[in-house]
């Protein structure tokens, strides 16, 4: 299989890219990024103590004085909560203090979906400490006592859509189908009778976290994970590494953004969305174009209408929404294709600049998607694929550039939680690659030109939200 064009076959290049990703890459220098997710309902009350324990036992194993691991508590019930981020504690000792100090959130029903969910949207997010972003290993690990009172497969497909570990840990009646289908394979669960014997599953558990670094062992369990990380970031570098000497800080930012009727009511999300990330990128360098489309596609300004960013916020701050029957996705992405081709639209692709098209939809395509995109990439686009609503995963995967760029949330308004973690990657991790696509012939990889052109698909059709 071909990842794409101007790439060596996955399998023909897994030898030299396992080589060099791994060549003197010692043992303890991976990191990770732990969340436990603990069910507070009324189920657990009194073996509550016992689970503080057994979450104290796991950071025992874990190197947070030295910054490799940090650690995350969520408790849910009927919602979740999130008792401290993964930025929280940096020393090992307030951290077991955090713990102790935990109190049990009660409630009466256990929606271990929901919690997942909310857990992969504000725990997961480089704003609250993930390091996601730079390739450190996430894993999640879901204690709970009962089955679930609402949906778990979606959440759980959505957590390994974006490479985050899951670990399930069943207490009491929990059910073990269902933790399987949260693990992120169906051998990491673990099952016990009641509480009390959460301490004899303890070392089985960090066996799977692979936290026992005393040893120069083969790397298993979470290895698998980290090895698939570190082949993926550097595949990515393979693609997008060029050799051109540009600004290090140059973009080209598109927006394209689905302007149908259905999508009426996320318009002030969306405009939101796109005036924040506007700001979070430096003035001097920024190029942005935003595109809505729906029955058509229509330019709302190219990437040389505005020349400052404040000149750029307030052409956002008037964007109206377009309205439309339709939805042709797989269209608006042609049109795009041939913006970022035309210097005359102000596109620096042919300056070596990196072109970023960040796609905003709340629906499903009424056309194809598969060739257009496949073409933007073909040409070196990094796509961002972001669904809300009644958006497709699967569509969405055929759009986006890679897992790390696609997200799919339930409703707009959860659009502004993930722009810090965009911004971020946008700001500080895609300044690493270029987007001209050319094959790299050799293993060494040079520092690449770093300029961006962000392209933001707004859709236009005209719906309700």
């Amino acid at each position: 299989m071909t990842l794409t064009k101007g790439l060596l076959p996955f399998s023909s290049s897994l030898p030299f890219v396992l080589a060099c990703c791994f060549q003197g890459l010692p043992y303890d220098t991976v990191k990770r990024d732990i969340v436990f997710l603990l069910d507070g309902s009324d189920n657990t009350r009194n073996g509550f103590p016992q689970i503080q324990q057994f979450v104290k036992s796991i950071v025992e194993h874990l190197s947070i004085d030295d910054g490799k691991d940090r650690v995350a508590v969520v408790q849910y019930a009927d919602m979740a909560t999130v008792e401290f981020h993964l930025s929280t504690y940096k020393d090992k000792s307030n951290l077991m203090d955090a713990i102790d100090k935990l109190k049990h959130k009660g409630g009466t029903d256990v929606n271990t979906g929901a919690a997942m969910r909310f857990t992969r949207l504000m725990v997961f997010t480089s704003s609250w400490g993930s390091r996601r972003l730079e390739g450190v290993p996430q894993i999640l690990v879901v204690l709970t006592s009962q089955p679930s009172d609402d949906n778990v497969k979606t959440p759980a497909f959505a957590l390994k859509e974006h490479e985050i570990m899951t670990v399930g840990v069943g207490v009491a009646d929990a059910d073990l189908p269902e933790l399987e289908t949260i693990a992120f394979k169906p051998n990491m669960v673990y099952m016990v009778n009641d509480y009390t014997m959460l301490s004899q599953i303890q070392s089985q558990v960090i066996t799977t976290l692979d936290l026992k670094k005393d040893t120069k062992e083969t790397l298993s369990g979470i290895s698998d994970l980290v090895g698939k990380k570190l082949i993926l970031a550097y595949m990515f570098k393979l693609h997008f590494a060029g050799w051109l000497e540009n600004d290090f800080n140059v973009r080209d930012i598109v927006f394209l953004v689905d302007g149908s009727d259905d999508s009426r009511n996320g318009l002030p999300a969306i405009r939101e969305f796109i005036r924040r990330m506007v700001e979070d990128i430096e003035d001097e360098v920024i190029r942005v174009a935003v595109v809505q489309y729906s029955d058509d596609t229509k330019t709302y300004f190219d990437l040389n209408s505005h020349k400052t960013k404040s000149a750029i916020v307030y052409a956002v701050r008037g964007l109206r929404h377009k309205g439309g029957i339709s939805r042709n996705t797989g269209q608006a992405l042609k049109f795009v294709h041939d913006l970022v081709s035309t210097p005359l639209s102000g596109s620096r692709k042919l300056e070596g600049v990196p072109q970023i098209l960040i796609l905003l939809t709340g629906g499903k395509s009424s056309d194809d998607v598969s060739q257009p995109a496949f073409k933007l990439k073909q040409m070196g686009v990094l796509i961002f694929a972001i669904g809300m609503k009644n958006t497709q995963q699967e569509e969405l995967a055929l759009i986006a550039s890679f897992s790390k760029s696609l997200y799919n949330l339930p409703v707009f308004g959860e659009l502004l939680s993930i722009q810090p973690e965009i911004a971020t990657f946008i700001q500080d991790e895609v300044h690493s690659f270029t987007m001209t696509g050319k094959k790299v012939e050799a293993p060494a990889i040079r520092p690449p030109s770093v300029g961006k052109t962000i392209a933001y698909l707004r859709q236009h059709s005209c719906g309700r939200q």
